[in-house]
């Protein structure tokens, strides 16, 4: 077998300086025959040898758990698989669920939310950088509940985000909608 210097080289004088084939065959002191298999193909694919793996007998198992939970991570697959004997480790793993995964995408679902009048309310809060209040910078907040089905919106600006602040901003959001929904969804507040 030629190194990949050798290949190179009678590929460079091949297609670079046209040269025959019986002339790259006696200066490199390689036969005709030779020297045409590695113009046709220029390096050989590497062997590749069929080898068992430790996950070979858990296969059927590890199918059967993602078949419950497509989307279960590979910690939790391993620790499962522990503890019905398997020995290797998670590279294996990692590397025959993403070939699985691979092949069966699955698309993603949404589901759309439309409630019934007055049935919730989304809250939370934004901020408005700075504002100057007697020569001191103070930050400036927004209060903002939307009611879900008619998204008409109440929006309260604020200096602070304390709990009683917010206790009051809905106290007048409440007030200025004429009643309070069924639901109150908060988005991560501080607060």
């Amino acid at each position: 077998m030629l190194s990949p210097e050798q290949i190179n080289e009678i590929h460079r004088l091949h297609l670079v300086e046209k040269w025959s084939q019986r002339r790259i065959a006696q200066y490199l002191h390689i036969g005709r025959h030779t020297l045409a298999k590695y113009l046709e193909t220029p390096a050989p694919p590497p062997s590749r040898r069929d080898r068992s793996s430790k996950l070979d007998d858990f296969k059927p198992a590890l199918a059967e758990l993602l078949e419950k939970d497509p989307q279960a991570r590979a910690p939790v697959l391993l620790q499962r698989l522990q503890t019905l004997g398997y020995q290797g480790g998670i590279t294996i793993l990692k590397d025959h669920l993403l070939a699985v995964r691979k092949n069966c995408v699955l698309p993603r679902a949404y589901v759309r939310m439309e409630p019934a009048p007055g049935e919730r309310f989304d809250i939370d809060w934004g901020h408005f950088g700075a504002l100057l209040y007697n020569g001191t910078p103070r930050k400036l907040y927004a209060f903002c509940l939307v009611e879900c089905h008619s998204r008409k919106m109440y929006l309260e600006f604020t200096q602070s985000q304390t709990f009683e602040t917010f206790v009051r901003c809905h106290l007048h959001a409440f007030e200025a909608l004429g009643g309070c929904a069924r639901e109150l969804w908060f988005d991560n507040l501080k607060c």
